[in-house]
C-alpha cells in the first residue's frame, strides 16, 4: 500500500500541473466558441461584481445615455428660450414629458417630446425620435456649468444659420443618432435599417455603456461562474476576453472602437478580436491632424496616443484612468509621477514657472482642444511643445495658448525654450516637416519619407501616414519605398503601401498586391482587395482567385452593414463597376443621392462612376455642376487647401468653363507650386487656350520637378507643331526650352 505520507505531495504536484495547464491556456479565447455567447446584462455581472458596479453607477458610461426623467434631465425645461439664428426654441414641461418647440424638418416650429438625454459633463443633450425610427439629436443643448442653453455649430459653421435639409440640420444625417452615435453609447446596438422603407427599428441590449459593451458578451462567463467548479474550462477561460494580459494590446484595442476616429471593416463582430480586423483607423490626415500630429478636428484620442512614447512602452489606460469611474487614477501631477521622477520633472528647474496652470504636466503636455462650443479634450499624444516649428507647419503649441500678448510669439516662444534646455531636441528630427513637404506635393518630401521610413522607431501611424502619401508622388522612387513596406511589420503601415502603390506596371502590382490577399489582418486583406477587384482578369493563380473572392465577400458584408449612409452605397457602386456590373453601379448611385441628396459628395467622383458606367450625360452633368458649387462655399479651403481649387479646375474643365477652370488651376499652383500635377493640368490647360507664354513657363516648373518624364517632351513637341502648322515663330522662351 503506498504510504500516504508520500500520497500527499504527488496530490500537490499534480494539482500544481493542473495549474500551470490551466494558467498556460487561460489567455485563449477560441472565438468560434466563444461566439455562442449572448448578453445578459449588468443585473447578472452584479452578483459577483459589486464593487465595480458601484463604481461605474453614476459614471459617464452609466449616463451616457438615459430615458428622459426627472433624474436624467439637468437643462431647465421651466418654460424657457433659446434664440440663435432667427430661431427661438422653448423648453417646456407637459405634464410628465419634457417638451421643445423648435423648427423641424419643414422649416416650421414643431412640439416635440424628449425621449432620452445623451451624457452628463460639460454638456447634456436631448434626444427626440421620429415615426420613421429615426432618432436625432437636438443642436441647442445645455451647458452643465453654466447652466444655460447654447447651440452646438459645427467647426466651420460658427455663426450661420442651418437651414432644414442640409445634413447638418438637427434633423438631418450628420445629427441621427441610429448611425452616428448609438454605436457607442449604449450596449450591443443593432442598428435594423431597412433600406426598402428607409426607416429604422434599432434596438440595445442597455441603453448606456454597460459591462458587455467592454468585457463581451457574458453568458459563457456566467454559465462558467454558476458551475461552481474548481477550475474554469481550460477551452474557454473565464469566458471573457484577458484584458490584464502580459501586453497591452488587448486592453487598448478594447478601448479603440469608441475612442478613435474609424470607419468599419466588418460587422460581425465578436469580444476579444483585433481591432484591424474590425476597423481602418484614420492616419493623420489633412483637416483631422495638424502636420506634426497634434489633434485638429475630434479624433477620440486613440490616434494621438499611438504617437506617444507611454504606447511604444505599453503603458494602458486603466495606468491613468479607473476603468469604470472613469475618474483619474490621482489628482494633479501625483498622476504622472508614478512613472516619472517628481524631483526631476516635478519643479521649476523643468517647468520654468512658479504658479498657476503651467506647473501642471498636462498643461504643456496634453494641451486641449475645444470641441461642441465648450468641450474641452486634451491631446493623448503627451508631445514636447515645439514653438520652433509652429510657424512654419501651421500648428498650434502650449506654449502661446497659455501666453497671448502680441509680444507673445512662436519664436519668442522657441527662443525661451532654447534658453532653458540647450538646443538639442530629443524628438528631432520631427515628422512634421516630412508630412507637410509631402502633402503640399513638394519635391523633397519624397526624400524625407524615405529617411522618415529608415527610422524604425517611428510610431507605426506616423510611418503609415508617411507611407499613404507616397501616392501624391506617384513615381518609380514612391513605388520602390511602397514595395519595401508591403512586408512591414505594421498591418497599418503594409495597408497603407497597399493603398499608395501605383499601377504603372500592372502585371507586377498584381503580383505584389496579391500576396496581401491571405494577410493575417483584415485592414490589409480589404486594402489588397480594393485594389485588385479592377485587375481580377490577371490573377492567373487560381489560389489568389479565391482569396480575393473571399476579400471581396467581407468588403461587402462591411458595407452592407451601414446601407443607410451614402458612402457604402457608393463604395459598392465602384466595386460593381470593377466587377462589370454597370446596371447594379448605376443604382447603388442613385440609391446614395436618394439617402443623402446633400452629402454624397464629392458629387465629381459619382460623376465619373455615372460616366464610366455609360450614364445618363445629363445627369453627369447636374453632378458636375452641383461639385463645382460645393467645392466654392468654402472660401478657407479654396484659400488654404490646394486640393480643393485643383478639384474645382478640373470639374470646371469638364464643364468647359476654360476661363474660370484657368482661374483655379493658377490658384492651386500658387497655393502648391512645388505640385507636379497643378503645373501639368495648367500647361495642359493653356495649350488648349492657346496662350503659349503662360503654357512654356508652367513646362518649365514641370521640367524643375520632374526633368524625366516624357510627358513635358510631348506637350512641347505639341505647342511647337501647332504653332508651325499657324506659321507663328517657334522660339520659345529659353526655360521651357531647358
Amino acid at each position: 500500500m503506498l504510504d500516504q505520507r508520500r500520497l500527499i505531495p504527488l496530490i500537490f504536484l499534480g494539482l500544481l500541473v493542473a495549474c500551470a495547464l490551466w494558467c498556460a491556456g487561460d489567455w485563449y479565447i477560441a472565438l468560434p466558441a466563444n461566439a455562442r455567447a449572448t448578453f445578459v446584462g449588468r443585473d447578472s455581472c452584479i452578483q459577483c461584481h459589486a464593487d465595480q458596479q458601484r463604481t461605474w453607477q453614476g459614471s459617464n458610461h452609466d449616463r451616457a445615455m438615459e430615458l428622459a426623467s426627472e433624474e436624467a434631465i439637468l437643462g431647465d425645461f421651466n418654460d424657457t428660450t433659446f434664440t440663435w439664428q432667427g430661431v427661438t426654441t422653448r423648453f417646456f414641461r407637459q405634464g410628465e414629458k419634457f417638451m421643445v418647440n423648435t423648427e423641424g424638418p419643414d422649416g416650421k416650429l414643431h412640439d416635440y417630446e424628449i425621449k432620452y438625454t445623451f451624457g452628463i459633463d460639460p454638456l447634456q443633450q436631448y434626444m427626440i425620435e421620429f415615426p420613421d425610427g429615426r432618432v436625432q439629436v437636438l443642436s441647442v443643448s445645455w451647458d452643465v456649468h453654466k447652466h444655460e442653453w447654447f447651440m452646438v455649430t459645427p467647426p466651420d459653421v460658427l455663426d450661420e444659420r442651418i437651414l432644414p435639409g442640409d445634413p447638418l440640420h438637427w434633423t438631418g444625417i450628420a445629427q441621427n443618432w441610429n448611425t452616428m452615435c448609438a454605436e457607442c453609447h449604449s450596449s450591443n446596438v443593432q442598428k435594423n435599417f431597412d433600406l426598402a422603407s428607409n426607416t429604422y427599428h434599432t434596438t440595445f441590449s442597455e441603453i448606456d455603456v454597460s459591462c458587455e459593451t467592454c468585457h463581451g458578451p457574458g453568458s459563457l462567463h456566467v454559465e462558467l461562474a454558476q458551475s461552481h467548479s474548481l477550475f474554469w474550462d481550460r477551452r474557454h477561460g473565464y469566458g471573457l476576453p484577458i484584458l490584464k494580459g502580459a501586453t497591452a494590446q488587448a486592453q487598448l484595442e478594447t478601448c479603440a472602437p469608441c475612442h478613435s476616429r474609424r470607419s468599419s471593416l466588418y460587422p460581425d463582430q465578436h469580444a476579444g478580436e483585433k481591432f484591424l480586423d474590425l476597423y481602418h483607423p484614420n492616419m493623420l490626415e489633412q483637416g483631422l491632424y495638424y502636420p506634426d500630429g497634434q489633434i485638429r478636428d475630434e479624433v477620440y484620442v486613440y490616434g494621438s496616443y499611438q504617437q506617444s512614447k507611454m504606447f511604444t512602452k505599453g503603458i494602458r489606460c486603466i495606468d491613468c484612468h479607473n476603468p469604470h469611474s472613469l475618474k483619474l487614477k490621482y489628482e494633479g501631477n501625483r498622476l504622472c509621477a508614478q512613472c516619472h521622477q517628481p524631483g526631476k520633472y516635478d519643479g521649476p528647474n523643468h517647468h520654468h514657472h512658479t504658479e498657476g496652470p503651467a506647473t501642471q504636466c498636462v498643461t504643456c503636455h496634453m494641451p486641449t482642444t475645444v470641441y461642441m462650443g465648450i468641450d474641452a479634450r486634451h491631446d493623448h499624444s503627451l508631445r514636447v511643445p515645439r514653438p520652433d516649428l509652429s510657424d512654419s507647419l501651421g500648428s498650434p503649441n502650449a506654449c502661446t495658448q497659455c501666453h497671448t500678448r502680441p509680444e507673445e510669439t512662436n519664436a519668442w516662444a522657441a527662443q525661451a525654450i532654447r534658453q532653458w534646455y540647450g538646443d538639442k531636441r530629443p524628438d528631432d528630427p520631427h515628422f512634421g516637416p516630412t508630412l507637410l513637404a509631402a502633402q503640399l506635393g513638394r519635391p523633397e518630401g519624397l526624400d524625407q519619407i524615405r529617411k522618415l521610413l529608415g527610422e524604425e522607431t517611428r510610431p507605426d501611424i506616423v510611418r503609415a501616414s508617411a507611407v499613404e502619401l507616397l501616392a501624391r508622388y506617384a513615381s518609380p522612387e514612391a513605388d520602390t519605398l511602397c514595395r519595401e513596406m508591403l512586408d512591414d511589420k505594421s498591418p497599418l503601415v503594409r495597408s497603407a503601401a497597399v493603398r499608395a502603390l501605383s499601377e504603372t506596371s500592372l502585371t507586377t502590382f498584381v503580383l505584389e498586391v496579391a500576396s496581401k490577399l491571405d494577410d493575417p489582418v483584415r485592414l490589409v486583406r480589404s486594402a489588397a482587395a480594393r485594389r485588385l477587384v479592377s485587375a481580377a482578369s490577371q490573377l492567373v493563380d487560381s489560389r489568389y482567385r479565391e482569396l480575393l473572392d473571399q476579400a471581396i465577400a467581407e468588403f461587402k458584408a462591411g458595407q452592407e452593414a451601414i446601407l443607410d449612409r451614402a458612402a457604402s452605397h457608393i463604395n459598392l457602386a465602384m466595386l460593381s463597376h470593377a466587377l462589370k456590373s454597370e446596371s447594379q453601379a448605376q443604382e447603388s448611385i442613385r440609391t446614395a443621392i436618394r439617402l443623402e441628396p446633400y452629402l454624397t459628395g464629392p458629387r465629381d467622383q459619382l460623376a465619373e462612376l455615372l460616366e464610366a458606367t455609360k450614364g445618363d450625360p445629363a445627369e453627369i452633368r447636374r453632378l458636375r455642376e452641383e461639385e463645382v458649387e460645393n467645392l466654392a462655399r468654402d472660401e478657407t479651403l479654396l484659400t488654404a487647401d490646394p486640393q480643393i481649387p485643383y478639384r474645382r479646375g478640373m470639374l470646371l474643365y469638364l464643364l468647359e468653363n476654360l476661363a474660370e477652370s484657368r482661374k483655379a488651376f493658377e490658384r492651386a499652383c500658387e497655393l502648391a507650386p512645388h505640385s507636379y500635377n497643378n503645373w501639368l493640368a495648367l500647361a495642359l490647360l493653356c495649350e488648349k487656350q492657346e496662350d503659349w507664354d503662360r503654357a512654356y513657363e508652367a513646362l518649365g516648373y514641370m521640367h524643375e520637378l520632374q526633368p524625366e518624364d516624357p510627358a513635358i517632351r510631348e506637350i512641347f513637341r505639341r505647342i511647337l507643331q501647332t504653332r508651325r502648322a499657324k506659321g507663328e515663330t517657334l522660339e520659345p522662351p529659353l526655360k521651357a526650352k531647358e
